[in-house]
């Protein structure tokens, strides 16, 4: 068998590098096209809830602590209920943890409106707001706990807005029935105002 001679020998070797190069650049051609990307982002998103809060100036004592009561007795308190949340809320009043005896607060009226001035422990400088805004409540006791016992079927008309703390002040006005029968001797009475806000 006869040898190849040095000059086929060297032919074939060339004849591969070209091929080599060739994938090599197309190899390098892929590669880069991969390589190309674009993007677009808006800047950092945050999400914050809104706030309802309600707080008096009452420091958590009663507007009423009253004994020795009679027939024709009479009382009357304010109270300053302040708005700081930044929603849009509806406040409502009702009552709450009510107990009596005898059903004393069938022969108790109770009359709430609201304004502006005054606060807890005087009602000096006290304002009652125009048409249905000022008067909310002028009924008997019995009444008012027995059909306002929740939001729902709270007394209000006050709205705020939130952009603003904003306060309204409640006179609240009870009186003892002139015509209170001697029954009642040693009857009590108790509850709790509450005010609520929910947002709009």
């Amino acid at each position: 068998m006869r040898r190849p001679t040095r000059t086929l020998a060297r032919l074939g070797t060339f004849a591969v590098i070209p091929a080599a190069l060739l994938a090599a650049g197309v190899a390098v051609s892929t590669a880069s096209y991969s390589a190309f990307s674009a993007t677009s982002s808006d800047g950092a998103d945050n999400w914050s809830m809104g706030t309802v809060a309600l707080t008096n100036d009452a420091s958590n004592g009663a507007l009423f602590s009253a004994s020795n009561l009679k027939p024709g007795s009479t009382g009357t308190n304010c109270i300053a209920v302040t708005s700081s949340g930044s929603l849009p809320s509806a406040v409502r009043m009702y009552a709450k943890d009510v107990t009596q005896t005898k059903a004393l607060a069938s022969s108790v009226t109770l009359q709430v409106k609201q304004g502006a001035g005054g606060g807890y422990g005087t009602c000096d400088g006290f304002t009652a707001a125009t048409g249905t805004d000022g008067t909310l409540y002028d009924g008997s006791l019995a009444s008012f706990v027995s059909t306002r016992k929740d939001y729902a079927s709270g007394l209000g008309t006050w709205k705020t807005a939130g952009t603003k703390p904003e306060t309204r002040t409640f006179q609240i006005t009870y009186t003892v029935s002139p015509d209170a029968p001697a029954t009642l001797m040693g009857a009590t009475a108790s509850l709790g105002f509450t005010w609520e806000a929910q947002n709009l």
